[in-house]
């Protein structure tokens, strides 16, 4: 089945925000390539009915870059876009976790293993924000713990927080799509998620919330996660720049104990515990 694939350059240091952004005004994937040099070239797929051009306005206001920025829109075939992400994703190593896809092989030793595609929902390990994410589960859990992973994504936080002795985990996404995926890497992995739309997610509080997604979606979300958090929770925020990290602290110093706790390539993770 053809898809549409978004292409433009950028000035490296924009690159990570405007993916994000993509993902977030609907683009399936993104890739970026020569993040090193002068100019970084991002990739991203739409389903054929997707409106690309459109979702490129609405990213680039919210990263306050120019409009008027050149780009292509092409149809490409999946196997194409599969074959490409194949040979850009490589397998990521952290203390306790070990992350690669199927065609990769893990190493001998005592990590947990993580299979997880590249594919049509954000999240292989890869990024920035999520390894700051992955780093906090290595560090906060312990076993036995209830988590929420808020935005999953692909679920590679929640699939994660199981593997690391999570004894409950929740996943839930306001992408549809994203939620069936979660649900099959959960059962790639061989661990129980519960996985749903933000409104069908049942009634609790968790000992464990992270939040991968971007600074004013947080924003907004603050009420939510701080009703989800049991007094004495962690709380860890990812997907924020470091120049946002502020003001998402801000909100969240109302009801949880939050400061920067890591940061990576220019993204922070902010952390905390409720009050």
């Amino acid at each position: 089945m053809a898809s549409r694939a978004l292409r433009l350059e950028v000035d490296p240091t924009a690159a990570e925000a405007l993916s994000d952004a993509l993902l977030d005004a609907g683009a399936q994937s993104v890739t970026i390539e020569s993040p090193e040099g002068p100019r970084a070239r991002l990739s991203a797929l739409f389903a054929e009915s997707g409106d690309p051009e459109s979702a490129l306005r609405l990213a680039l206001e919210g990263c306050g870059q120019p409009a008027g920025v050149a780009f292509t829109v092409q149809p490409v075939a999946d196997e194409d876009w599969v074959r490409s992400s194949q040979a850009q994703f490589t397998p990521l190593e952290l203390e306790r976790l070990w992350i690669g896809a199927n065609w990769h092989t893990p190493p001998v030793g005592e990590k947990s293993v993580l299979r997880i595609d590249p594919g049509l929902a954000f999240g292989t390990g890869s990024h920035a924000t999520t390894k700051l994410v992955l780093r906090f589960l290595e560090r906060a859990l312990r076993g036995g713990e209830r988590v929420l992973d808020y935005g999953c994504g692909s679920g590679v936080l929640a699939i994660a927080a199981a593997k690391l002795g999570a004894s409950q985990v929740a996943a839930v996404d306001i992408d549809l799509q994203a939620v069936g995926v979660t649900r099959e890497n959960a059962q790639e992995n061989h661990v129980a998620i519960n996985v749903s739309l933000p409104e069908a997610l049942a009634p609790g509080s968790y000992d464990v919330i992270v939040a991968n997604i971007l600074a004013q979606p947080l924003i907004d979300l603050a009420p939510v996660l701080a009703e989800r958090a049991e007094q004495g929770a962690r709380l860890a925020l990812a997907g924020i720049l470091d120049s946002q990290a502020a003001e998402v602290a801000k909100v969240y110093a109302a009801r949880f104990d939050i400061d920067v706790a890591d940061h990576e390539e220019g993204w922070a993770l902010l952390a905390g515990v409720r009050r």
